[in-house]
């Protein structure tokens, strides 16, 4: 895995597992950071648990700054960068409220994290490319299989095979999907769902319900998990 990684310019970071009592693995926030509160307290977060993000800390909620100013202060949080946040970086999209030292920091954002047998990326991997072909625009964008094909499937998830375990956010679900080497977390908070939570030691689901629906979705527009595996479920309503 890591010979992988280091054969590439893709930026990445590992994280030693045994460093930490729990591991969670947590959806596209968004900027809804009232959520994320709700989330930590209801992982009874103490400071030798870590919480990785899948990235898209910012845009479309109501509060990104927030949301980048918690994770960016925590110790025990670790966030991939998201296809949002490059935006920012291309100069493509524009949060007035952030600082140019926030987007240094974002710039400086991994691409990947790495557990053992584990990868966390925001949008996927592309079964059909060699690992070391993999460039940032496809860890962060990838999604369906059919060229330019966005919400098209086949998807890159129900392809993949592994041998990683795959956790990844991007692609807006109606429900998490958990296969044996996929993991997809973004329940859509932002557009009025869930922000989603993987324990990472015991296989287990835990989410809070959004407030309020920030911004409106088409319903083709979030897709339904199909052969997912079963994994024990906690939602905390609003």
């Amino acid at each position: 895995m890591t010979a992988f990684l280091e054969s590439t310019d893709v930026p990445h970071r590992h994280v030693t597992a045994a460093d930490w009592e729990n591991i969670y693995i947590v959806g596209d926030p968004h900027g809804c950071r009232a959520e994320l509160d709700t989330l930590c307290a209801a992982l009874d977060l103490s400071d030798d648990d870590l919480l990785v993000f899948v990235g898209d800390l910012v845009r479309k909620g109501p509060d990104s700054k927030g949301v980048l100013d918690r994770v960016r202060n925590a110790p025990n949080m670790l966030t991939v960068r998201g296809n949002n946040e490059e935006k920012l970086l291309r100069g493509d999209k524009t949060l007035e409220e952030l600082t140019d030292d926030d987007l240094e920091w974002i710039a400086s954002l991994p691409v990947v994290i790495t557990l053992p047998d584990t990868l966390v990326v925001h949008g996927g991997i592309d079964p059909e490319k060699p690992r070391a072909d993999h460039s940032v625009d496809d860890f962060q964008n990838t999604r369906s299989l059919v060229p330019g094909g966005s919400y098209d499937p086949p998807y890159w998830f129900e392809e993949y095979a592994g041998p990683e375990r795959v956790f990844f956010g991007h692609t807006v679900l109606e429900a998490p999907i958990v296969r044996e080497h996929a993991v997809g977390l973004d329940t859509g908070c932002v557009y009025g769902g869930e922000l989603t939570a993987y324990d990472w030691r015991r296989d287990e689901l835990i989410a809070v319900s959004a407030a309020e629906t920030v911004v409106d979705r088409r319903d083709e527009k979030f897709i339904e998990p199909t052969q997912s595996i079963d994994a024990e479920y906690t939602c905390v309503p609003k």
